[in-house]
C-alpha cells in the first residue's frame, strides 16, 4: 500500500509524520514554515485517513508493515519519526517492527507529541465487546453529528486552548475507518512491549492536558528510560496547533544533533 504523502522542503535530514486519531497529513501543517534548511518533512495519510484508503484488513500487524515498508522508501538515510497522539503509538510500533527485523539503524530517533499509553475508559466505552453496536452509536452521536462534537469540545475546555478544537477534524472523516482504527488500537497489546526499544525518544506534551496523557509520560520514562520529557506551558493536547513556535524549537533542534 502506498501512504498519500505531502513533502516539504528538502534535504537529507528527513523526518516523516504520523497524525493521530481522526487526522490527515494536514496536521503538520503549522510546522511547515519553521522546517530548516537541509530538512525534508514528509506528511503522510495514514490507512483509512485522507487520500490513503483503508487497508484490507484491520490487523495491527498488517497496519503497521504497510506504514514502515513505505516509509522506508522515503530515505535510504536514517529518519525520524514524529507522531502526534496515537501517530506517537504508531511510531514506536513502526520502531518495533524495524527491530525486528534487525533494521532499527534505519530510525534516527522518534519525536512522541501528547502519546497515550493506554487507551483511556472515555474512548475504550465506544469500542468494549460487550458495549456491540451501542458504542458504535455512542462514537457516532459524539463525533460524527455537529451538536456531538460541539459539546465535546466545549466541555474540554480544559484540555485545549481558546482557539484549538479537539472535535473539529471528525467533520471530513470516513466515520467506519476512524472507529475501527479506533478498535485496532484497543486491540493492539500493553505498552510494556515496547521496552527495550534502543533509539533515542523526544516525548513532547501540554501543560494542560488529558490526565492519561500525563500518566502515560510517567509510564512511558519507566519503559523507555532513554526519554527526554518536555512540557509546554499553557499548552493542552494540540501542541501542533497551540504551542506551534515553541514544539518547532524542540523538533528541530533534535533533529540537528
Amino acid at each position: 500500500m502506498k501512504l498519500y504523502t505531502a513533502k516539504h522542503g528538502s534535504g537529507e535530514n528527513v523526518i516523516v509524520g504520523f497524525h493521530g486519531w481522526s487526522g490527515d497529513h494536514t496536521t503538520f501543517d503549522p510546522l511547515i514554515k519553521y522546517i530548516p534548511a537541509g530538512t525534508t518533512f514528509y506528511s503522510v495519510d495514514l490507512p483509512g485517513s485522507g487520500k490513503t484508503p483503508p487497508p484490507k484488513q484491520w490487523d495491527i500487524n498488517e497496519f503497521v508493515s504497510y506504514v514502515a515498508e513505505d516509509v522506508l522508501t522515503f530515505s535510504k538515510r536514517s529518519i525520524t519519526l514524529v507522531g502526534s497522539c496515537s501517530g506517537a503509538l504508531l511510531c514506536l510500533f513502526v520502531a518495533k517492527y524495524l527491530a525486528s527485523r534487525k533494521q532499527l539503524e534505519r530510525l534516527n530517533q522518534l519525536v512522541l507529541i501528547d502519546p497515550f499509553a493506554y487507551l483511556p475508559w472515555y474512548f475504550k466505552v465506544f469500542v468494549a465487546p460487550q458495549m456491540g453496536k451501542i458504542g458504535w452509536y455512542a462514537y457516532y452521536s459524539t463525533f460524527a453529528n455537529p451538536i456531538g462534537r460541539w459539546l465535546t469540545n466545549l466541555s474540554l475546555w480544559k484540555r485545549r486552548t481558546d482557539d484549538a478544537n479537539l472535535t473539529s477534524s471528525f467533520a471530513a472523516v470516513n466515520h467506519q475507518a476512524t472507529y475501527r482504527y479506533l478498535k485496532l488500537l484497543s486491540e493492539a497489546g500493553g505498552a510494556e512491549q515496547f521496552a527495550g526499544l534502543s533509539l533515542p525518544i523526544e516525548i513532547v506534551y501540554g501543560e494542560n492536558t488529558f490526565a492519561a496523557v500525563k500518566a502515560s509520560v510517567l509510564r512511558w520514562k519507566k519503559i523507555l528510560p532513554q526519554s527526554n520529557c518536555y512540557v509546554l506551558k499553557a499548552t493542552g493536547h494540540l501542541p501542533i496547533e497551540e504551542a506551534t513556535t515553541e514544539l518547532a524549537n524542540i523538533l528541530f533542534q533534535s533533529v540537528r544533533l
